[in-house]
C-alpha cells in the first residue's frame, strides 16, 4: 500500500462516514468518490467493509441500550417487542436483498450506469423530502418501545427503496416511518438499530461473494475502515441532536444541488 492509496482510502473513509445515516446516500457518495479519485475496489469489498465501520459505530454509540435490550429480552415485554420489531422491519431487505442481489450488481451499479442512476434518485430524493417535511402530520407513534409491528414492517418496505443507488437506507426508513405517523427523532434511532441487521447481513453476503478480493488489501482496508468507524459516532452523536430541533429539508435541498452537479459533470465526461 502506497501513500497516495492510504490517503484516498481515509477520505473515502470520512465521506462513508459522515453520510451513513443522514438522507443524502452513502453509496451514491462513495461510487462517486471512488470514480474521481480513480480508487480501485474489485467487487466493492472496500465499501462493504468501510460500511461495517459505520455500523459498528452505532454498536459502540448505544452499547448500554444495546445490552438492556438483549439482556431483558425474556423479562422486559418493551424490550421483546422493540427487538422483536428491529427483526420485522428487516425481513423485506432480507428477502428482497436476496432475490435481486445477483440482477442489480449486473444491471444497476454497472458503470456509468450506476452514476446517472445516482445523479436522478439524489434529485428526485431531494424533491421527496421537502414534500414530505411540507405534509409532516403530528405523529402517532413518539416511542421506539411501543411501535406496532405493522408500523415496524411499513418501515422496512420503505427501506426496500434503498435497493436502487442513490436513494438512501437512512432516508427511505427515517421519511417513509415519518409518512406513517413515526416521531422524527424515534424514526432517527430505529434507523441507526434497525441499520445492524440489515446492512451486517448485506455486507456479510457480499464478502462471501467477493472474498477473493480481501488479498493484498488489508492496510488500505484497514484504514478506511477505522477512519469511518470514528467519523460515523460523530455523526451520530450529531445527528440526534439535530432531528430534535430541525428537519430534513436541508438535506433535500442539498440532494437536488448534488444531483444536478452529478448529472452536470457526467453530461461533460468528467466522471
Amino acid at each position: 500500500m502506497d501513500l497516495v492509496e492510504g490517503l484516498k482510502a481515509a477520505l473515502i473513509g470520512v465521506i462513508e462516514g459522515l453520510t451513513e445515516f443522514i438522507p443524502v446516500s452513502s453509496t451514491g457518495h462513495i461510487v462517486v468518490a471512488q470514480r474521481l479519485l480513480g480508487f480501485d475496489d474489485p467487487g466493492e469489498v472496500f465499501a462493504v467493509v468501510i460500511q461495517l465501520g459505520a455500523i459498528l459505530a452505532v454498536c459502540a454509540y448505544y452499547n448500554a441500550r444495546i445490552y438492556r435490550l438483549l439482556a431483558g429480552f425474556f423479562s422486559d415485554a418493551k424490550a421483546r417487542r422493540f427487538v422483536a420489531n428491529v427483526l420485522i422491519a428487516s425481513v423485506p431487505a432480507a428477502i428482497v436483498g436476496l432475490a435481486l442481489n445477483d440482477w442489480l450488481e449486473k444491471n444497476v451499479f454497472p458503470q456509468p450506469r450506476a452514476s446517472w442512476v445516482i445523479a436522478n434518485t439524489l434529485c428526485l430524493g431531494g424533491f421527496a423530502i421537502l414534500a414530505i417535511e411540507r405534509r409532516q402530520r403530528a405523529p402517532t407513534c413518539g416511542d421506539a418501545l411501543e411501535m406496532p409491528a405493522r408500523t415496524a414492517l411499513g418501515i422496512g418496505l420503505f427501506q426496500l427503496l434503498a435497493l436502487i443507488p442513490g436513494v438512501s437506507r437512512s432516508g427511505a426508513s427515517i421519511l417513509g416511518a415519518m409518512l406513517i405517523g413515526v416521531d422524527r427523532r424515534v424514526a432517527t434511532e430505529f434507523s441507526f438499530f434497525l441499520a445492524i441487521p440489515v446492512m451486517i447481513g448485506a455486507s456479510g453476503l457480499k464478502l462471501v461473494k467477493h472474498r477473493d478480493h480481501l488479498d493484498g488489501r488489508w492496510g488500505v482496508i484497514a484504514i478506511g475502515f477505522v477512519v469511518s468507524f470514528v467519523v460515523a459516532i460523530a455523526v451520530v452523536h450529531w445527528l440526534i441532536k439535530y432531528v430534535s430541533q430541525r428537519d430534513f429539508r436541508a438535506f433535500g435541498w442539498y440532494r437536488i444541488v448534488a444531483g444536478l452537479l452529478l448529472a452536470g459533470l457526467l453530461a461533460l465526461g468528467l466522471v
